[in-house]
């Protein structure tokens, strides 16, 4: 008897399945128009839109220049002078002098100042003049340079369309 149960069970539900199946295409019909899928059809003729872009930018840059005399440099002139008998005319050079700049170890020829010519006057009781001057190598001097760039980009994109 179970299985006859089942039986009628199982009919009534294939039954019931196929007649809500069979009605499907009538809800269709009965639906309000509001559920239909409409066309959108924009309300406007034509418009624009406008990007503006702004960016800036700041570059500091900073230069340290060092000038080295990697040399010296002896020079001698006057009137009624003469250099003594046996005197050269440029000092000796020796190579003993170091200097360290920011790390970096240097080794300058400098003039030996005991070598320097020695000068005599030629005609006693005459005017005279005697220049003489030494640069010696080394560091001659830092610049220091530091400037500062700003850059301001702008633009601006316009799109205009119409229907």
């Amino acid at each position: 008897m179970t299985n006859d149960i089942n039986n009628i069970r199982n009919h009534c539900a294939s039954s019931f399945i196929i007649s809500a199946l069979s009605l499907l295409p009538l809800c269709s019909l009965i639906a309000p128009k509001s559920l239909l899928a409409a066309p959108i059809t924009p309300q406007f003729r034509s418009g624009e839109m406008r990007v503006n872009s702004t960016s800036t930018s700041i570059l500091t840059e900073s230069v340290t220049s060092h000038s080295f005399n990697t040399g010296y440099t002896y020079s001698a002139s006057g009137m009624n002078v003469e250099p003594t008998e046996g005197t050269l005319i440029n000092p000796s050079a020796t190579s003993t002098t170091t200097q360290t700049i920011n790390g970096v170890d240097f080794s300058w020829t400098s003039p030996q100042l005991e070598s320097i010519p020695q000068w005599q006057i030629v005609n006693e009781g005459a005017p005279f003049s005697l220049i003489e001057h030494v640069t010696s190598p080394g560091l001659e001097s830092i610049v220091n340079v530091t400037r500062t760039v700003e850059t301001t980009q702008v633009s601006e994109s316009i799109s205009i369309f119409g229907q």
